[in-house]
């Protein structure tokens, strides 16, 4: 049987697939019943679509591999906080765990910003559990930022 570690080390094999195709690397994977149901990784540049973040993207195969939008009882894995977007998708998939590796401080609307996901307000709620794998998950997407950030060279 697969942990939370287990899982969360194949979001983040999704998110070198994003890095290798210079997208911010971020991965996902649904989990059923202890089966992956679904998988992503961020894809928005590539797709030319601001929706492809890694958690739509693995929502939107594990509904079509169970014929059905709505996923009671999946937990979604992702690297990184999920984003206000992301947030109404997986109550509407009706999920039942968000576990998730590194904060967003500037998008997270899981714990960092806002709290949708247990926002007793709406209709569902979701249970998360923040922080497997942080360093891993904080440093493929700190790492990205780093490389694509372009310094003058120093003057003489």
């Amino acid at each position: 049987m697969f942990t939370d570690n287990d899982y969360m080390k194949m979001a983040l094999e999704e998110a070198q697939k994003a890095l290798e195709k210079d997208e911010v690397p971020v991965g996902a994977v649904v989990v059923l019943d202890g089966r992956i149901i679904g998988t992503g990784h961020n894809m928005p540049i590539s797709r030319k679509d601001p929706s492809a973040h890694a958690e739509m993207l693995a929502l939107r195969q594990a509904a079509e591999t169970m014929s059905n939008y709505r996923l009671t009882g999946a937990e979604l894995y992702v690297t990184l906080e999920p984003c206000i977007m992301c947030a109404g998708a997986i109550i509407q998939a009706r999920l039942a765990r968000v576990i998730f590796g590194a904060n967003d401080p500037k998008c997270g609307a899981v714990a960092s910003l806002y709290k949708v996901l247990t926002d007793d307000r709406l209709n569902h709620q979701v249970a998360v559990t923040v922080g497997i794998l942080k360093e891993e998950c904080g440093e493929i997407i700190s790492r990205f930022f780093r490389e694509k950030r372009v310094y003058p060279p120093p003057l003489r």
